[in-house]
C-alpha cells in the first residue's frame, strides 16, 4: 500500500509540472498568436471585422475587442470576457484560442450572419465553441454584434446537503498497526473489445469497482504478437472516469497508433486501483440524452449540476451499444464551462459515421472536478 501511495503522489505531482510547464512554456500549436500591427486588416469585409476580432481574442486584447463591437452598450467589457471565457474557472480558463473559423449564412449590403467556431487549445485536446453572429455596416466599416449569452441568476436559497462521503485513515509513523494497512480497492475488467480503425488499434471495455470504498483507476494494455513479443503497451489516459465510486462502472478506451490488429496474437490487461477520499457530491444529473443518425452522428443532452457547490470541469463519457449489448465506441467531451448550481450545460459528442449505424443503445456518466477536489 505504501508503494501505492507513493506512485500516486509520483504521478500528481508529475501531472502538476507538466500542467505548469504547458502554461507557462506552451507548445506553438497551443500559444496564443499576437498579431503583428501591420498584419491587422482593414474591417472593409464582414470576414475581415470576424477575423480583426479573432486576432484580439487571441492576443488577449479585450479592450480592442470590445471597443471594435457594434453592440457593446448593451453589456460590459467584463461581460464579454466572461461570455467567450466563463466568469468562473475551467477548462478555457488555462487554454488558448488556436483557431477563428467564419463561415457566411447570409449577406446583404447593410449585414452579414455568419457561424463562428472558436478553437480552442486545452490541455485535454481541441475544444470547440459555436456561435451564430451578425456584423453591420456602419459607413465605410463593418462590426460585429457579439451575442452575449446571460446566464439565469439564482435567488439567494439552502440547498440540503445529504451525500456519502468517504474519508481514508492510512497508518502513520507512530501507529502500532503492524503492517497492516488498508488495501486497495477491488477493480475488475467486466468486457474488453480491440478494433480497426484507420488510425490505428483501439481497445475499448468497461471496469467495476466491485468493492464498497472508492477508488482511482486506471488501465494500461500491452499487445504481443503472434510469437508472445511485447509490440506497444498504452494506457487510458482521458478516455476513462478514473474516479469510481463503490459499485459504479467507467468505460475506457485505449489507442494503440500505426498497430494492425492482425498483427496481434494476445493482448495484457492490467487494471490499477488506488483507495482515496471520496464523496458523492455534487450530484451532477444527465437530461434529454438523444442519438442523432448519420451523416453528423452525435450524443447530445445537457447536464445539470443538482449541487449548492460550483464543478469547474466536467468530463462527459458516453458508451455505445450494439443490439446484443456489445461495446461498438466510447466517446467524450469536456464540458468548457463551468457547471454552476441549477444550471444546464449542454454536451455534443461526436459519434464515427461507420459506427453511428450499429448503434442500438447509450450510457452516459460524468465525472466532475472542483477547485479542491474531484467528485
Amino acid at each position: 500500500m505504501k508503494n501505492g501511495r507513493f506512485l500516486a503522489v509520483v504521478l500528481g505531482a508529475i501531472t502538476i509540472v507538466l500542467v505548469v510547464w504547458g502554461t507557462l512554456w506552451p507548445v506553438k500549436a497551443a500559444q496564443g498568436y499576437a498579431p503583428d500591427k501591420h498584419l491587422v486588416q482593414s474591417s472593409g469585409t464582414p470576414a475581415a471585422a470576424l477575423q480583426n476580432l479573432g486576432a484580439d481574442i487571441r492576443a488577449l486584447n479585450w479592450g480592442k475587442a470590445y471597443n471594435s463591437l457594434a453592440n457593446k452598450a448593451q453589456f460590459t467589457e467584463s461581460d464579454f470576457m466572461h461570455d467567450v471565457t466563463g466568469a468562473y474557472p475551467n477548462l478555457r480558463t488555462y487554454s488558448h484560442l488556436e483557431n477563428f473559423e467564419t463561415r457566411p449564412t447570409h449577406e446583404s449590403d447593410s449585414e452579414a450572419d455568419y457561424q463562428v467556431k472558436l478553437h480552442w487549445a486545452t490541455v485535454v485536446g481541441d475544444s470547440v465553441s459555436t456561435r451564430n453572429v451578425r456584423v453591420v455596416r456602419n459607413g465605410g466599416e463593418w462590426q460585429v454584434e457579439w451575442p452575449v449569452t446571460k446566464e439565469a441568476a439564482l435567488p439567494p436559497q439552502v440547498i440540503p446537503v445529504n451525500y456519502l462521503r468517504w474519508d481514508v485513515i492510512y497508518r502513520g509513523a507512530g501507529d502500532d498497526w503492524g503492517s497492516q494497512d488498508v488495501d486497495a480497492p477491488h477493480v475488475r475488467i467486466i468486457d474488453m473489445h480491440p478494433v480497426q480503425r484507420a488510425d490505428g488499434l483501439v481497445i475499448m471495455g468497461e471496469l467495476l469497482n466491485e468493492d464498497v470504498v472508492p477508488a482511482y483507476v486506471a488501465v494500461n494494455a500491452t499487445v504481443m504478437d503472434k510469437n508472445k513479443q511485447a509490440i506497444a503497451t498504452e494506457g487510458s489516459f482521458d478516455k476513462i472516469s478514473h474516479l469510481l465510486l463503490p459499485k459504479a462502472v467507467t468505460p475506457f478506451l485505449i489507442k494503440f497508433p500505426d498497430v494492425q490488429l492482425s498483427s496481434v496474437g494476445s493482448v495484457n490487461m492490467q487494471p490499477f486501483s488506488q483507495l482515496i477520499p471520496a464523496s458523492a457530491d455534487p450530484v451532477i444529473e444527465i437530461q434529454n440524452v438523444k442519438i442523432n443518425p448519420a451523416p453528423d452522428a452525435s450524443l447530445t443532452g445537457s447536464v445539470v449540476n443538482q449541487s449548492g457547490q460550483i464543478a469547474n470541469i466536467a468530463h462527459v463519457l458516453g458508451t455505445f451499444y450494439d443490439k446484443d449489448g456489445n461495446i461498438v465506441w466510447v466517446a467524450d467531451q469536456y464540458v468548457d464551462r463551468a457547471l454552476l448550481p441549477q444550471t444546464p450545460v449542454p454536451f455534443n459528442i461526436h459519434i464515427p459515421e461507420d459506427l453511428s449505424r450499429k448503434i442500438a443503445s447509450q450510457r452516459t456518466v460524468v465525472s466532475t472536478y472542483s477547485m479542491g477536489g474531484a467528485a
